[in-house]
């Protein structure tokens, strides 16, 4: 990041943040559909497929998938802020929406595909830099045929519950 001080009275101080990321779709696709959801997600973590713009986008430093579980972190940054100096509730709904989300893709069959329904979420307490690292443990609740249930627990760096989330997903074949 870059930073510059302001030129004139009434200018801001501003920084800037640049980054990168893989354009969706890269890799080898034929591989990614013969893939069940946990192993799609094991491959992005192992570098083997590219992960989501969004993770780069909003700075997501670590996911973790097993069966039915995901674990997402970021640090929490100034660039995340709303107006009012803490992290914007929709950068916290993305994180959460996130690894509830994922916590479902590791659940997908080969063939299978998912889409969020409907996410719901409670903001428990302000989220700062000063949060440090967020930690955010999605969990599938109940998964049947056509729809899943997950939810999703946001803690701060000093391992308190700042958001909690649930999520209704879609579940469809290939082709749906």
């Amino acid at each position: 990041m870059t930073q510059t001080k302001p030129s004139s009275p009434g200018a801001f101080a501003t920084e800037s943040r640049t980054f990168s990321w893989a354009t969706p779709g890269q890799g080898d696709l034929s591989r990614m559909l013969e893939l069940d959801g946990l192993q799609q997600l094991e491959a992005m973590v192992a570098g083997e497929l590219p992960p989501p713009p969004i993770m780069d986008t909003l700075g997501f430093t670590d996911m973790r998938p097993e069966a039915g579980r995901v674990v997402v972190e970021m640090p929490a940054a100034e660039f995340h802020y709303n107006p009012l100096g803490t992290v914007h509730g929709g950068v916290i709904s993305t994180l959460l929406d996130t690894a509830a989300g994922c916590a479902v893709h590791t659940t997908m069959a080969v063939g299978e595909v998912y889409t969020s329904v409907d996410l719901t979420v409670k903001f428990l307490r302000p989220v700062t830099v000063d949060s440090g690292l967020l930690t955010c443990e999605g969990t599938v609740i109940q998964r049947g045929r056509r729809t899943a249930l997950a939810q999703a627990q946001l803690t701060d760096g000093a391992g308190k519950l700042v958001a909690h989330a649930t999520s209704t997903c879609l579940i469809m074949q290939v082709g749906d």
